[in-house]
């Protein structure tokens, strides 16, 4: 739990973070109930979540044009780049849907048994949009130049990766 509090602690350079936004973009939304359900209770846990699912800042079309050209996406590169723009593009509908069934069961009509087991569908969601955007970015990387790589893995690096590789440190 350090390392991830750490992380956020420290600042990343917006390119990473709009890199990793982009990637994982709406599949982003697999969270608790309570951020599907923000509209249909209002507390303020559950008005943070609305806030932050509602101004998310970027639509995927969005995130996918920027994340095009940080990633500096060559005319011959256009095909594999499109599976991996659709590849986004499916993994918001997906989410966008799941939202949307949520939402057709009052919160206070939930158990919390039935909470978790609708927190399990998002979290499926999301490990299943990874699965699908893995193999489509798997086949673009694959083909880039060294150089092009080398930015790639600059845009997606961590800074809880550069934590972990980081010497501990004595005292």
């Amino acid at each position: 739990m350090s390392s991830f509090i750490h992380s956020i602690a420290v600042s990343a350079p917006s390119v990473r973070s709009v890199a990793i936004a982009a990637l994982m973009g709406a599949t982003m939304l697999a969270t608790p109930l309570t951020a599907a359900r923000a509209q249909q209770v209002a507390t303020p846990q559950t008005q943070a979540a609305a806030t932050a699912s509602a101004t998310k800042g970027e639509t995927v079309e969005q995130r996918i044009t920027a994340l095009h050209a940080s990633l500096k996406i060559a005319a011959d590169q256009e095909a594999k780049w499109n599976a991996v723009a659709q590849a986004m593009r499916e993994n918001a509908a997906n989410m966008d849907k799941l939202v949307a069934a949520s939402r057709t069961t009052p919160p206070q009509n939930l158990n919390a048994v039935d909470d978790l087991k609708s927190y399990q569908k998002f979290a499926q969601a999301h490990v299943d949009g990874l699965k699908n955007l893995i193999a489509s970015f798997e086949k673009l990387y694959a083909e880039m130049p060294a150089a092009q790589k080398k930015i790639v893995d600059t845009v997606f690096d961590t800074t809880e990766r550069k934590a972990d590789a980081a010497p501990a440190k004595q005292g």
